[in-house]
């Protein structure tokens, strides 16, 4: 049997790095992935190598930001598939590394919008779904951000701690009604997100960047998937509320 046999999954952030790699695992696992990204032609391309596997796969163009895109991303996944079981709350961006003497409204609302507005939508839509039916898994990616101070700017760092605190704010208040609320924290992960950096702060990563010496190794998109498989799996069925550091050792010194 496997492990997510018959599964409807929806992964933001699916086109690219964890996401992808969630994406194509969870479908070699029985799931039927709902994968959603603002990139549609890299989000096809995954699409396309699931199904090519012979695995059940749907694209949805989706920007997170927006709670009307959310919204239509978890109502089509439901349309297409008949019900929710898992949603991974995986889309994110960065914040160039400013500090609080630097970022500007505009970095502090767009890094909000993407990295924590976005998870209260989807968490708000799918949770009063998850209640009705008595089970349901919800996956938010924070990061290491989301409990130290420097791994990044004021915005990103913000933006994740607010994910971990959701994350725990959620899953004990329904932990009774079947819905079990974790959050990985990835460490220094070789992926795109860097991207979505312009013009990094000179202070900001001056300041951050020390902490890199001490990283033991950077890790791999694959190396969270399969983190990500256990908890959203029913081998996790008493793991909740739990925040799994998945950083090669980085947060242990």
């Amino acid at each position: 049997m496997k492990r997510l046999n018959d599964n409807v999954v929806i992964i933001t952030g699916a086109a690219s790095g964890m996401g992808r790699a969630m994406a194509l695992l969870f479908s070699k696992q029985g799931a039927k992935v709902v994968a959603s990204d603002i990139n549609e032609e890299s989000l096809s391309k995954v699409v396309k190598e699931i199904q090519d596997e012979g695995n059940q796969a749907i694209g949805i163009v989706c920007n997170v930001a927006k709670q009307e895109d959310v919204e239509h991303l978890i109502d089509q996944a439901i349309e297409s598939f008949g019900k929710l079981d898992i949603l991974v709350n995986n889309a994110g961006i960065m914040d160039n590394f400013l500090p609080a003497h630097e970022v500007d409204n505009d970095t502090w609302n767009r890094v909000f919008a993407v990295n924590t507005n976005s998870v209260m939508y989807s968490m708000r839509k799918a949770i009063p779904i998850f209640m009705k039916q008595g089970k349901g898994v919800i996956l938010n990616i924070a990061s290491a951000a989301g409990v130290v101070g420097a791994r990044a700017g004021m915005a990103y760092t913000a933006s994740k701690h607010a994910v971990v605190g959701m994350t725990k704010n959620a899953a004990f208040m329904y932990a009774k009604e079947g819905v079990r609320i974790n959050a990985i924290l990835p460490g220094g992960i070789n992926t795109n997100i860097g991207t979505t950096m312009t013009n990094p702060s000179h202070f900001g990563y001056g300041k951050t960047m020390p902490g890199m010496e001490l990283n033991p190794r950077f890790g791999e998109s694959e190396e969270i998937a399969r983190a990500a498989l256990y908890l959203v799996s029913d081998e996790a069925s008493f793991v909740n509320g739990a925040l799994l550091a998945v950083d090669g050792g980085w947060m242990a010194y």
